[in-house]
């Protein structure tokens, strides 16, 4: 089983490939420059590097959002034009899962957060057994205040992770009421790695689509979509 793993729903741009257990290769860059420019070819070295055909993969996983409006459209457009050009099947892993998928293993609860702007979050919250990962919040957008109150309900010890922390540190240390600490560097924000690793998972169960059927999951209106409906309430309420 081989899977090759895109990733541009954050600030990180990630491409994996595995082949059953193995990690045959990934690439990951958090820099400042757009998806556009990095994500095919990265994809080029990383083929280039492990000499691979890309006509043997199985299928072609993608971080399907929530996150960036622009980089999840990257992604999206990037995996759909390989879908379609090599006949492959996509899958579709949420990107919060992907994110708390790095901590695979963490005894504590995991909570992944990335800045939604407006002080909210898009996050969730899971644990992990030996059955593997539990989702017990299902990735969401809410304010952070939301969250840490769950979180303290819970009287439960919490990992933190994503490029929300940075964000929502300080709010953090000042209201949540558990015992919790922060994943490391090299932990902390989207890896492909995680999301091809997860997407085995999603394959083995049947979970894929076509690359015509991919879309990404936004969970809210882009800003200009929200504009443009404010502005259509306001036309809507003057008087003729």
């Amino acid at each position: 089983m081989k899977i090759l793993a895109l990733d541009s729903s954050g600030l990180v741009a990630g491409v994996a490939v595995v082949e059953d257990d193995n990690l045959l290769g990934e690439y990951t860059v958090n820099y400042k420059k757009t998806h556009s420019q990095t994500l095919l070819p990265m994809l080029d070295v990383v083929a280039k590097m492990i000499e691979l055909d890309l006509n043997t993969i199985d299928a072609i996983a993608i971080a399907a959002g929530p996150g960036s409006f622009t980089g999840l459209r990257i992604g999206s457009a990037t995996a759909k034009g390989l879908g379609l050009a090599l006949d492959k099947p996509l899958i579709e892993v949420p990107t919060v899962d992907g994110l708390a998928y790095n901590l695979y293993g963490n005894q504590n609860l995991v909570c992944p957060l990335m800045d939604a702007r407006r002080n909210q979050t898009y996050t969730g919250l899971y644990q992990f057994d030996e059955n593997g990962m539990h989702t017990l919040i299902p990735q969401c957008v809410v304010g952070i205040d939301e969250m840490i109150g769950q979180i303290n309900d819970r009287n439960l010890a919490v990992t933190f992770l994503g490029d929300g922390v940075p964000v929502f540190k300080t709010y953090i240390e000042e209201n949540c009421k558990v015992k919790f600490a922060f994943a490391p560097v090299h932990m902390n924000k989207q890896r492909a790695g995680a999301v091809a690793a997860l997407a085995l998972q999603y394959y083995k169960q049947g979970k894929t689509v076509t690359a015509q059927e991919h879309q990404p999951e936004y969970l809210r209106m882009s800003q200009a979509e929200r504009e443009r409906a404010e502005q259509e309430k306001k036309a809507a309420g003057e008087p003729k």
